[in-house]
Formats: C-alpha cells, sequence, structure tokens
C-alpha cells in the first residue's frame, strides 16, 4: 500500500508540458502563465500541445487508479493512490514544487475511480456552463459538486480523499477563478 502511494506520486511528476515544451525548445515555466499544464502548453504551442499534455496528464491518473484496481486496493487506498498523483503533478519534487494545476490528472483519476461519480460531476459542469458561460466559474462549482457528494452520499465515502484533491486544486486556481468571477461581475455592472 504505501509501496503504492510514493509510486503514485512519482508517476503524478511526470509532467507532459515539460516534455512537449522540451521537444519543441520552449520552456513553458517562463512563457505566459509559467504554469506546465495544458492551457498554458495550448496557448504557447498550439491545439496540438494542449490535447498531447492534457491526454498524457489524464493518462497517468487512470493509470494510478487502473494500478490500484490490478493490486485490488480498498477504495480508499485507491482514492488516496488519486489523491498522491495529483500531488505529484501539482508540486513536483524535481522542479521545485512547481508543476501543473492538476485539472487533466484529475480527470484521469475521476474517470476511472468511479464513471457515475465522474458522469454527474461532467452533468453538473455542461449545465453550469450553458447558464453562466464562464469555464472556469463552471469548474469551481462543478468540483465543489463532487466533493460535497463525496462527503454527504455514503455511497461514495471512500472518494473522500478526492475531495482533498478538489481543494489543492481549487487553491492552485484561486488567481484564475478570482479574474474570472471579477471579469463576470464588471461585465453585469457595464
Amino acid at each position: 500500500m504505501y509501496l503504492y502511494w510514493i509510486i503514485s506520486y512519482f508517476i503524478g511528476t511526470f509532467l507532459t508540458a515539460w516534455w512537449v515544451g522540451k521537444w519543441k525548445k520552449t520552456d513553458l515555466r517562463t512563457i505566459r502563465s509559467g504554469n506546465l499544464g495544458a492551457r498554458n502548453a495550448g496557448a504557447v504551442l498550439g491545439k496540438s500541445a494542449f490535447f498531447v499534455t492534457f491526454l498524457g496528464d489524464a493518462l497517468k491518473g487512470i493509470l494510478v487508479i487502473y494500478i490500484g484496481f490490478y493490486y485490488n486496493f480498498s477504495l480508499t487506498i485507491i482514492a488516496t493512490g488519486g489523491l498522491l498523483v495529483i500531488l505529484g503533478h501539482l508540486y513536483p519534487f524535481w522542479l521545485k514544487f512547481k508543476g501543473g494545476k492538476g485539472i487533466a490528472t484529475f480527470i484521469g483519476v475521476a474517470l476511472v475511480y468511479n464513471p457515475m461519480l465522474f458522469g454527474i460531476l461532467a452533468a453538473f459542469f455542461v449545465v453550469l456552463l450553458v447558464m453562466i458561460r464562464s469555464a472556469t466559474l463552471s469548474m469551481l462549482l462543478a468540483f465543489l459538486s463532487y466533493a460535497f457528494i463525496c462527503w454527504i452520499n455514503p455511497a461514495f465515502y471512500s472518494a473522500w480523499p478526492l475531495s482533498v484533491a478538489i481543494i489543492v486544486i481549487l487553491v492552485r486556481h484561486r488567481h484564475d477563478l478570482a479574474e474570472s468571477w471579477h471579469a463576470r461581475w464588471w461585465k453585469k455592472q457595464s
């Protein structure tokens, strides 16, 4: 179990954006947001870099969950592995703990860990996106609904480590969330 958790963190530290940037001879840490995630990779290097980075970061989350299922660990141990792969992505030791923001990795983890709970998250996101027309704010509310469901529905208690991951991800996105909130508020005032 402890080895699984250590491996989960180390898998998380494989930052696809860093490798895509190396391939394109670009240090994404020094351009635009400096974030080593799909959004910054796409903004700097184009759509293909976005998709490759998103896919690579999601796949490492998927891999960690499949490893946990393969070894028949309890759902809480597997969810903790999911939390640790996300923490590895956010805080890679070999890059002075400055990584990505964790959305793609969380999606990979959540999709495989519990497809029904992921479906609720996705449906909530789509409905909110149509209603408020802000991907960032829709993500915030959808993630909060996921965390809330983990705590109030006994069928999903084992996913509580993923609600911790959500809190950490939202803290990493605090500037984006504040920017979206202010932009939306100012738009209403105009």
